[in-house]
């Protein structure tokens, strides 16, 4: 015979993790509508028909819902990378390739999104002495799986396929002691080099989906998506892998 207490806690667990699904769906919808400011508790409950207090029974605060929004937003952004490199079983580059254009993909279908994530967004959201402590925990964890899928297909390629890189000699002191300090921390040892070359990849294509995403580009391009592919693929070549880069499908 079933324990009738176990059924009602059930209940309410599933009752209670639906109610705070609802809430940031909610919470995620005003984002978009509204920017940053629509992140307010009281703007989500009037939204869901609830009252601000009844809210606080699912979130300690206005931080603690945008916190768990950035970490549903980066496992969501991880998740379709991910996919994306799973579903080219080839080889080790156009794995990397796949993984880089859904980046560029989830951040021009999602601008509000990517704007909380990585832009300012936060920092509407949040006081600014709060923001660092914010991005520590569960935000800065969901960051890192996010940032090591193309970090370890790119140390992949390397173990693979080795690209040129700096000897620690051609680097900054300054700089050679923080990619040291950063290598320490990697599960799999590999030359300062590769972290230089990784941190050069990344700042590129990173700094060229920002500057798409907050209208950087429009005094030159209505169409940035030419420009991204010419920059991908001039960093396949930097990594030697040219002949695998195969233009985005139609």
């Amino acid at each position: 015979m079933a324990n009738p207490s176990v059924e009602v806690l059930s209940r309410r667990d599933r009752q209670r993790a639906d109610t705070v699904r609802e809430i940031k769906e909610t919470a995620r919808r005003l984002l978009v509508e509204q920017g940053p400011e629509g992140l307010a508790l009281r703007a989500v409950a009037r939204e869901m028909g609830m009252t601000a207090p009844a809210l606080y029974r699912y979130f300690a605060s206005r931080e603690d819902l945008v916190e768990n929004l950035i970490v549903d937003l980066y496992d969501e952004l991880s998740d379709f990378m991910e996919a994306a490199r799973d579903a080219v079983p080839t080889t080790t580059a156009r794995r990397l390739i796949a993984a880089s254009r859904a980046f560029r993909t989830w951040a021009t279908t999602h601008h509000a999104e990517f704007g909380l994530v990585f832009g300012s967004g936060l920092e509407a959201v949040v006081p600014g002495a709060e923001v660092e402590a914010l991005r520590d925990g569960p935000i800065q964890a969901a960051g890192q799986r996010f940032g090591g899928i193309c970090a370890a297909l790119l140390a992949q390629l390397y173990l693979e396929q080795p690209f040129p890189i700096p000897a620690d000699a051609e680097l900054t002191p300054q700089l050679k002691e923080q990619l040291q300090t950063w290598c320490e921390k990697l599960p799999v040892p590999l030359p300062l080099g590769v972290t230089y070359v990784f941190l050069h990849c990344w700042i590129r294509l990173y700094g060229m989906v920002c500057m798409e995403i907050f209208g950087h580009l429009r005094f030159a391009l209505d169409d940035a998506e030419p420009m991204f592919e010419a920059e991908l693929y001039s960093l396949a070549e930097r990594l030697g892998v040219a002949d695998q880069y195969l233009p985005p499908a139609s």
